[in-house]
């Protein structure tokens, strides 16, 4: 379809103005009736938070999204634009997107005066009516308003009385947009008293100048209720301007956490020899959960869903290190890899005063001890179960064993044979996995070896010591009266069967 370059052919096109909340409003009409996704990429809202999008959308409202970090707050916001009709015109060189058929700066109404139909007319796409502002302590008003500009006044030589000075601010060169202001309580209160007239009655103020620009925006406000108190806080007669505001969460479930993580983590092409058993992408998923109930983690920060994604990437990197350096073509996630994923949970909690105590390293190996006490209950009877009946446990034959003395170094790097050399050594362990788990293949089931070691651990029925490159796995008993050896952590050496340090 061939577009119109003039007013007049603007006008024989049948084209009509209308507001952008009006386009918002009519193409979500349109895919809701066809089914259609909007906010494609967006899991674990669907029952919540979309259908509050949806309707602010349809109501025509400005929207503040309430949530803590990491819970896709922009995203939302930017997904937005798959609303927006594909182009748009404009008066071609407007700095504020005028509507041929409505303008309203100085420069568009002078241009239509000037030229009549003739008036050229520019396409805008869609892509180009986004625009985004981080609310930081420096924002100033002339940066989202506008302001006097002494240069520009004196190229055209114009009075400063003369509005054609003014250089317009963000926020009117969104005319006709959709605006993002991310962390709004990070705002200035002062600053926030300047977008009182833009949300109630679509206009701008000045300094001294009589103007009045019915601006047409839709606004998207981002917020994290810790700011209310840490940094900030939104004024009240601001948050009483913001239509709808919708409070976002995390995951609810572990499926949709693990969504969220495979769609976004960034996996090499170096890394696809490398088999993932669902087990550890579970147990990814689980530490964060984890962490969000954890006495050490400060609630009111949140936990990313970006600590998941982070997480999966360290777990195949660490994979992917041990192939490099064992020279092996393939291999498959261990429980081992997984301390490759303490530096992205240290990074992306915060701690209460307890946790900085025993500080994130230890918090975030004991978060990682959870999620696999947690998830053995998935895979493995209750071994709590079996305390007074312990001649019926079918980890019997396992802790006999390293009862008599016996134990186990798992290195972290260690080549694909000795690993599976190491595992098992230890009797009754692959029986116990081909009991429970008779269809898995040889992977999977080294896999759940291991895993049943550290969950055994968890559950204090044999222990786990820390080394400097691996793990140690030995009788409960016989390690609380035993010296540690030179190949012991020097300090932060724990228990985490026991619990003890």
């Amino acid at each position: 379809m061939i577009k119109p370059t003039t007013l007049s052919q603007l006008k024989s096109s049948g084209y009509k103005h209308k507001t952008i909340k009006e386009e918002l409003r009519q193409n979500l009409i349109e895919k809701l009736k066809k089914k259609e996704s909007v906010f494609a990429g967006i899991w674990g809202y669907e029952e919540t938070v979309i259908p509050d999008m949806e309707r602010a959308i349809l109501a025509g409202h400005d929207i503040n999204l309430l949530g803590l970090r990491g819970q896709a707050k922009t995203r939302l916001a930017r997904l937005m634009i798959n609303l927006l009709d594909e182009y748009i015109p404009v008066i071609e060189g407007s700095d504020l997107n005028d509507d041929p058929l409505h303008p309203i700066s100085r420069y568009g109404k002078d241009k239509v005066a000037e030229l009549g139909d003739n008036t050229p007319v520019a396409w805008l796409h869609r892509s180009d009516r986004y625009a985004e502002k981080l609310a930081t302590p420096d924002v100033s008003i002339a940066d989202l308003i506008g302001d006097v500009d002494p240069i520009k006044a004196a190229s055209l030589k114009l009075p400063y009385s003369d509005e054609r000075v003014i250089h317009f601010g963000l926020i009117p060169r969104s005319h006709r947009c959709l605006f993002v202001i991310n962390e709004l309580p990070d705002l200035q209160a002062r600053i926030q008293v300047a977008l009182f007239n833009i949300l109630q009655e679509g206009d701008i103020q000045i300094r001294g100048f009589k103007i009045r620009l019915p601006l047409d925006i839709q606004f998207v406000f981002t917020a994290n209720p810790e700011d209310y108190t840490n940094r900030g806080s939104i004024v009240t007669p601001l948050k009483d301007r913001i239509d709808s505001q919708i409070i976002t969460h995390y995951p609810k479930t572990l499926e949709i956490g693990k969504k969220i993580t495979q769609q976004e983590a960034n996996v090499h092409a170096g890394q696809k020899h490398i088999a993932v058993p669902e087990l550890a992408k579970d147990l990814v998923e689980q530490i964060a959960f984890e962490a969000r109930k954890s006495e050490f983690v400060d609630a009111k920060s949140g936990v990313s869903a970006r600590l998941t994604i982070s997480a999966y990437e360290n777990l195949m990197a660490a994979a992917e290190r041990r192939t490099l350096l064992n020279d092996e073509k393939s291999t498959s996630i261990r429980v081992s890899d997984f301390v490759g994923v303490v530096p992205s949970v240290t990074g992306k909690v915060e701690l209460v005063y307890e946790g900085q105590q025993e500080g994130p390293g230890i918090v975030a190996q004991n978060l990682v001890g959870k999620a696999i006490r947690t998830q053995f209950l998935n895979y493995f009877p209750d071994p709590d179960k079996f305390r007074k009946q312990k001649e019926k446990s079918p980890y019997k034959k396992i802790t006999t064993w390293f009862g008599d003395g016996n134990s186990i170094d798992l290195l972290n790097e260690l080549p694909q044979a000795d690993y599976e050399k190491t595992l098992k050594s230890v009797p009754g362990l692959a029986d116990l996995v081909n009991e429970f788990h008779k269809g898995g293949d040889s992977a999977l089931k080294l896999f759940l070896m291991e895993f049943a070691l550290h969950g055994l651990a968890e559950f204090s029925l044999i222990s786990k010591h820390t080394l400097t490159s691996g793990l140690q796995f030995k009788d409960l008993l016989s390690s609380m009266f035993s010296l540690p050896t030179d190949e012991d952590e020097p300090e932060d050496d724990e228990d985490f069967g026991t619990g003890k340090r």
